[in-house]
């Protein structure tokens, strides 16, 4: 049987260690799933800070056209060919980024999806969700692992985990299984990773948006620029602000 092909863990050769956070107008960062809605807002609010952001999108002339409207607006904003599934489009951004700007700064995992309310755990196929797996969790877990590398040179990094309350075992419910369970696994992810990268200067965080008027969140929800604050919140945190493997929403910590 043929192997899956891997993500390749980018080692570049610069080696300086910074003690503290760079100026939010030098960093770089990246969002998956970008090119719209949630993730659109976050490159936007993070844009706003000075950063140079790469937008993540499947289809490349989807996000240009979303990078191409935030530039008119001033802001410094790339976009990116990133399914976070493929680990060929994912190899092609560590590429790009280590060439382009020798580092990665901010990471925003924002890609997923598979939010089924009319699922039941008994009713869902398991091909639903393996795939929901492969995005919500194992997206993230292959961007890290191509990431990290930028990050771990300059001693710096933010990533955060888009999450979701419905990930958290604090909440019943028997809608969207797969859902559920890949978020579930990320937040866990989120803790796991975070013990590793502990003195590292890098800063990994799941955060849950709450629920937000999206296409996948319906309408009902709040303002979508509500919902993207506490990720780019997440993101920015100053070298003083040590929290590191926590679930946040709205700036407070959640139950696991």
């Amino acid at each position: 049987m043929n192997s899956a092909p891997t993500v390749t863990r980018w080692k570049s050769q610069r080696a300086t260690r910074l003690s503290t956070a760079p100026p939010l107008a030098q960093q770089i960062a990246l969002v998956t799933g970008a090119n719209r809605g949630l993730g659109l807002e976050v490159v936007r609010q993070l844009a706003a800070t000075g950063m140079t952001v790469l937008l993540g999108s499947r289809k490349l002339d989807l996000g240009e056209r979303a990078a191409q409207a935030l530039r008119y607006t001033g802001a410094d904003v790339v976009a990116v060919k990133l399914d976070v599934t493929r680990p060929e489009d994912i190899n092609a951004a560590a590429r790009l980024i280590e060439n382009s700007y020798g580092r990665l700064d901010v990471l925003v995992n924002n890609a997923g999806g598979y939010y089924d309310v009319n699922a039941r755990p008994t009713s869902i196929s398991l091909d639903t969700v393996q795939a929901a797996l492969d995005l919500n969790l194992f997206g993230a877990w292959r961007m890290n692992e191509a990431m990290l590398p930028l990050m771990r040179v300059h001693g710096f990094g933010r990533i955060v985990n888009v999450s979701s309350g419905c990930g958290s075992s604090t909440i019943d419910g028997d809608t969207c299984p797969a859902y559920r369970v890949s978020k579930a696994a990320l937040n866990m992810y989120t803790r796991t990773l975070a013990a590793e990268l502990e003195g590292s200067g890098i800063l990994i965080n799941a955060v849950c948006p709450g629920w937000t008027a999206t296409d996948m969140g319906g309408p009902g929800g709040r303002a979508i620029g509500d919902g993207a604050e506490g990720i780019v919140w997440a993101a920015c945190l100053s070298a003083k602000m040590s929290m590191n493997g926590l679930f946040f929403r709205d700036r407070q910590p959640m139950a696991w």
